[in-house]
């Protein structure tokens, strides 16, 4: 593999990831900063397809989080069985909920410091919250993100902090929300972990990976 370019067209894949993904949106499915709070927890080690099957009934029977605190994680669990790591989810959101009720009335509070304090939220679930419930720039980094911006050179990491300041730091900072949902778009729909769709992505000639992925397959067809 060729060594990274020490130089990568920002400006140009920024506007290309725009034009490629112009409605590009965070696809949980939440009415308000409780219910995304509590999706994006669901949401580790689980497809957002999964969550927002889950969560459709969840967010039915139980819409705030004083509704929580009578359930025991036993129950809890078997509302969530269908996600990844759902025992341990459901003891941090029957944790969180009570935090919630006890000491912000109920409501989601709006600083990092606040959120990160509750149990099963972390940089990447507090970001995704700023973000979408409270409109304040933030750039969660998940797996698509690490890996898209690592192939396209925004970034060279597999700290997804490190990566974060990588981006923010390339990124203007109001563009840094629509910049994380039009990666994740563009990872779930074109640059996939395994065999991505190199050869039809609009971002193949700024993108140092697909260049070098694509030429090892050019070889290999031309020498048949």
């Amino acid at each position: 593999m060729k060594p990274k370019p020490k130089r990568v067209a920002t400006k140009k894949i920024l506007e290309l990831l725009a034009e490629m993904y112009p409605d590009a949106h965070c696809e949980l499915d939440f009415r308000n900063p409780f219910e995304l709070l509590i999706a994006t927890i669901l949401s580790a080690q689980s497809t957002d397809r999964q969550v927002n099957i889950v969560t459709k009934g969840l967010f039915e029977r139980y819409p705030q989080p004083e509704n929580y605190i009578d359930l025991t994680e036993e129950e809890l669990a078997k509302e969530i069985r269908g996600l990844g790591l759902y025992r341990n989810k459901s003891r941090n959101i029957l944790q969180t909920c009570k935090i919630l009720t006890s000491q912000y009335g109920g409501r989601v509070p709006e600083s990092r410091a606040a959120l990160e304090a509750l149990p099963g939220v972390g940089r990447k679930t507090a970001n995704v919250v700023l973000s979408n419930a409270f409109d304040v720039p933030a750039l969660a980094v998940d797996t698509h993100v690490l890996r898209v911006s690592n192939r396209l050179a925004l970034a060279d990491s597999e700290n997804p902090l490190e990566v974060e300041k990588q981006i923010t730091r390339r990124v203007p900072r109001k563009e840094w929300t629509d910049t994380h949902h039009r990666i994740i778009w563009h990872g779930r729909r074109v640059c996939a972990a395994r065999n991505p769709k190199c050869e039809v992505c609009d971002l193949l000639p700024y993108c140092w990976y697909g260049k070098n992925h694509m030429e090892p397959l050019t070889k290999s067809s031309h020498g048949k």
